[in-house]
């Protein structure tokens, strides 16, 4: 029996790594082809997570319209892509001057998108800005900018985008949002705020246009951290909210992020949360023990403000 067990167990694992490396090359595979001689057009292409996005969708085969306020960061991306494609298996990217932040343009860049190959299948609204600081400290100028930028940008260009797909019965609009989208977090409140009001606006739409075969979805990470930033080691037991932000602030690698978006794509996922088991801990407190979810937030507030910042 013990002889019996010793050649088995191998074979065994053998037989597990052989059928996990099928699943990972079909899915591999599959998401491909999900997106090969699509139009895919994506807001800030210029950014870690919108250049791990380009590289993705690219090597698919799909036809990228990039985007993006930097016409020479563009351009570096462009070169980027060309350099280690397969001319016959990939399409040359189309590149589009576009600042969400900008309503007034918004209109314009969606015609000039529409107009690079006709229509629009996938739209991949990835453009962000942030700010931090207190409430009472943030001018209602820079709110109004990280509102347009965050929420009146992407839903302007959705909505000059959306009859295409309507009239076509299909299409798919992706947001990446964040976590904060969901809670807000002490010194974001313009941040969350934005974030907040896309993710209504994207749910609601998500019913609306169902009908029509076009699909809304929405992919939440805690935060796109840098490339080669790791969250730092701290001693967590010194409080329960130190402990709970320091998890929080856990953030996720572009990469992964944009691996996540090509499965979403491919599946036609709904809604997709990116965290680690404490934030979605803390999503889960804020809806079912809200008093405690802003005893704990306030704790951390008072702590912070009592501790004399450098500089």
């Amino acid at each position: 029996m013990g002889v019996t067990a010793v050649f088995i167990l191998p074979l065994l694992l053998l037989g597990i790594s052989g059928l996990l490396f099928i699943y990972q090359e079909v899915s591999r595979l599959w998401s491909k082809s999900a997106v090969q001689n699509k139009v895919v057009v994506l807001t800030d292409a210029i950014s870690g997570l919108g250049k791990e996005c380009a590289r993705v969708f690219h090597t698919g085969g799909a036809r990228l319209v990039l985007c993006g306020k930097n016409w020479e960061r563009l351009q570096t991306l462009y070169d980027a892509l060309i350099s280690v494609a397969d001319p016959r298996k990939t399409f040359t990217p189309k590149l589009v001057l576009l600042d969400l932040s900008d309503i007034s343009c918004v209109p314009d860049v969606a015609k000039e998108i529409l107009d690079c190959y006709g229509c629009v299948d996938i739209l991949i609204n990835n453009a962000s800005m942030k700010v931090k600081g207190p409430a009472h400290k943030i001018s209602l100028e820079l709110d109004k900018k990280i509102m347009d930028a965050n929420y009146f940008g992407p839903i302007t260009l959705t909505k000059a985008l959306l009859p295409d797909m309507i009239s076509r019965r299909t299409g798919q609009i992706v947001l990446v949002n964040n976590i904060q989208g969901k809670l807000g977090i002490p010194f974001r409140s313009a941040y969350a705020a934005s974030k907040h009001a896309a993710l209504g606006f994207f749910d609601c739409l998500r019913a609306e246009v169902e009908e029509f075969d076009v699909v809304v979805s929405t992919v939440s990470p805690t935060f796109v951290r840098s490339y080669h930033i790791d969250p730092g080691q701290g001693n967590w037991e010194a409080s329960i909210w130190k402990f709970f932000f320091r998890k929080l602030s856990y953030g996720v690698h572009p990469v992964d992020v944009a691996e996540e978006v090509m499965r979403t794509v491919r599946r036609k996922k709904q809604e997709v949360f990116m965290a680690n088991p404490v934030p979605k801990a803390a999503v889960y407190v804020r809806t079912f023990f809200p008093e405690f979810f802003f005893a704990v937030v306030a704790c951390g507030v008072k702590e912070k403000l009592s501790i004399p910042e450098e500089g």
